[in-house]
């Protein structure tokens, strides 16, 4: 495995391969990686000749309130963790390189970022795309591979790379969940022992969604009640949103007429915690 940290070294590795057709898998994240992130690279690595794994934090993609400063990390301990998955590159880049110091060029899109999260963190998917996209154009991958659990950054990908003719083909992964239920999140670390108790209620109010659907309750209103009282009720949790809408669109709907996305963020303590669920009728 070679670390790598000058982009050009890394396009021109790219260039390279594919000039003798090896076929390259690419999971960008923002390291501190746990079980979900090791699941991306399994499918890369499935699914690729080779597997750039790119690790950095993103300062574009947060407000300045939100937890730049304190985001977790432990390179070292990522580095080992990709190995042991078979990762053959790792791309770690500095602010510096990424972003100089006359940057100024960002990607904006006009509707999927008015959504969901979106409305609460009004930059954030204007850095996710834009970095995505650098890195896209650095690591020039085959197919990319991102989690579903951040299903609305993964609905961004998908239309950025449709709307700019990018030749990469986005692989969207499941949800990779503890043994009790917690989706996996390298934000997970914050948690105190009763916050993270409280946390295991988002996804047990998602599952009970679904069991009220497949007992007739459709209302998208009614559904919500029930999830945001049953969350509600935990200590020191604070509901950002919760909603029911289409799952390519994220357009709310008034009832569960289709399969559709039920998505919601939560503050736990200090610590952001998302989760979503398809929501499936009775067929």
């Amino acid at each position: 495995m070679k670390v790598i940290q000058n982009p050009k070294e890394i396009q021109k590795l790219s260039e390279d391969l594919r000039k003798q057709n090896y076929h390259i898998g690419f999971v960008p994240t923002m390291g501190y990686l746990h079980k979900g992130h090791i699941s991306l690279l399994n499918a890369a690595r499935k699914q690729s000749d080779y597997v750039v794994l790119s690790i950095f934090v993103n300062p574009t993609q947060f407000g300045p309130l939100e937890d730049l400063s304190i985001y977790p990390n432990d390179l070292p301990k990522d580095l080992a963790e990709a190995e042991q998955a078979g990762v053959d590159f790792v791309f770690t880049p500095t602010e510096k390189v990424l972003y100089g110091s006359n940057y100024q060029t960002f990607i904006n899109l006009n509707e999927l970022p008015n959504h969901l999260c979106g409305l609460h963190r009004p930059i954030h998917f204007q850095g996710v795309a834009t970095i995505v996209a650098k890195l896209f154009n650095i690591v020039k991958p085959h197919k990319a591979f991102f989690g579903e659990k951040d299903y609305q950054q993964l609905a961004v990908i998908r239309q950025m790379v449709k709307d700019l003719n990018f030749s990469i083909e986005i692989i969207g992964c499941p949800i990779v969940r503890e043994d009790d239920g917690l989706a996996m999140s390298s934000r997970n670390v914050f948690l105190s022992e009763l916050q993270r108790k409280s946390a295991l209620y988002l996804n047990k109010a998602l599952n009970e969604a679904q069991q009220h659907v497949f007992q007739g309750i459709i209302d998208s209103k009614t559904l919500i009640a029930n999830t945001h009282e049953m969350i509600a009720a935990q200590p020191e949790t604070k509901i950002e949103y919760i909603h029911i809408c289409d799952k390519d669109t994220l357009i709310d709907l008034p009832s569960v007429n289709k399969d559709c996305l039920m998505a919601l963020a939560v503050r736990v303590g200090q610590t952001r915690l998302i989760d979503n669920t398809i929501l499936f009728i009775k067929k």
